[in-house]
């Protein structure tokens, strides 16, 4: 779908449907451009796509999509360029970088040694990936990874999650607080205060201002991950903390 998707956005519009002969020209040109230039993957089949005429990038939700209006195709895929960048993936942390201007740390709840490297989390108490994603975490810490976690909590998703996000921010060693709350239910009754149930607010704004629309998403040095993607986490790890080379 890529491939296709990539020489869509790269034919020009047509007014008229092109002979046949020219598209089996046009076809058989494109295809053994593709062989060249991606030569190291096998393709099984070549097919003309649904998706005509010029192809539109937009941001939704903190994810990069496309739009054909000719066809009026919208898709949700990756382009790679032929050296193999992820071009998809480096709108989005684009995206992602420039609207980091719209979150105030000091309205963040700060879990984590303040000298380790530093994770924006997003986050729902109620969020299995969140929870495995704060296990993971931790077991990180153990082996000597730790990590500081800038976090803002996502309350529009689950009916609690704003009631159990102001119960930690209310509590007096928050810390502490999410920690019990992310490993099961939190102690009732639940804590409350104003300056909790502002901050779970100024959380929502910064939430709708990023176009996060899902949990967990982090943004790791510009870089844009949604889910709980440890391969992608692990990555992020190995370069914070290089490991050293053997002796010779």
């Amino acid at each position: 779908m890529t491939a296709a998707l990539m020489l869509a956005a790269a034919a020009p519009a047509l007014g008229q449907p092109p002979i046949e002969q020219d598209l089996a020209a046009l076809a058989k040109s494109a295809e053994a451009q593709l062989h060249q230039s991606f030569a190291n993957l096998a393709f099984e089949d070549f097919a003309l796509s649904p998706v005509h005429g010029p192809l539109f990038q937009a941001s939704a939700g903190g994810r990069i999509l496309y739009y054909a209006p000719e066809s009026d195709h919208l898709l949700f895929a990756t382009i790679y360029d032929k050296n193999g960048f992820n071009l998809t993936a480096l709108s989005q942390d684009a995206a992602a970088r420039a609207k980091l201007k719209h979150l105030d740390p000091k309205e963040a709840l700060l879990v984590g040694p303040p000298d380790a490297p530093l994770v924006i989390e997003f986050t729902d108490p109620d969020c299995p990936y969140c929870r495995a994603l704060d296990r993971f975490w931790a077991a990180k810490a153990a082996e000597g990874k730790a990590v500081r976690r800038q976090i803002y909590f996502v309350s529009g998703i689950h009916p609690e999650a704003a009631s159990k996000a102001e119960h930690i921010l209310c509590a007096k060693d928050r810390e502490a607080a999410f920690r019990a709350t992310y490993a099961g239910e939190p102690s009732k009754p639940l804590n409350r205060c104003a300056d909790g149930a502002a901050r779970v607010e100024a959380h929502a704004k910064a939430v709708k201002s990023m176009g996060i629309s899902g949990t967990p998403t982090l943004i790791l040095d510009g870089q844009l991950i949604s889910g709980f993607s440890q391969a992608e986490i692990e990555a992020w790890l190995a370069r914070q903390r290089p490991q050293a080379k053997p002796p010779t």
